[in-house]
C-alpha cells in the first residue's frame, strides 16, 4: 500500500543583496501583471506559485523595530 507524500513544515528566511531581491521583486510583479504562476527556488526548495494565489501585505511593528512582509498563500 502507498502511503501519501507529504513535505515537512517549513519557516525560512534568506537575506539577498539588494540587486537581487529587486529582480526577484520586479519578476514577481511581472507574473502577477500578466495573470501567470510565479516560480521561485527558496534554499534549494522550487516552488510553483500558481495564478491564482491570495497576496496580503503585513506591518508589524515591535519595540524599535518595524517589519514589512508582502505574503503569498495559495493550496498545494
Amino acid at each position: 500500500m502507498n502511503k501519501p507524500v507529504t513535505q515537512k513544515s517549513r519557516d525560512l528566511e534568506k537575506v539577498y543583496p539588494r540587486k537581487d531581491f529587486v529582480a526577484k521583486l520586479r519578476r514577481l510583479a511581472d507574473a502577477l501583471e500578466k495573470g501567470k504562476a510565479f516560480n521561485i527556488q527558496v534554499a534549494g526548495e522550487r516552488l510553483n506559485i500558481p495564478a491564482d494565489a491570495n497576496f496580503n501585505i503585513e506591518h508589524e511593528r515591535e519595540g524599535g523595530c518595524e517589519e514589512l512582509e508582502f505574503q503569498l498563500q495559495w493550496k498545494r
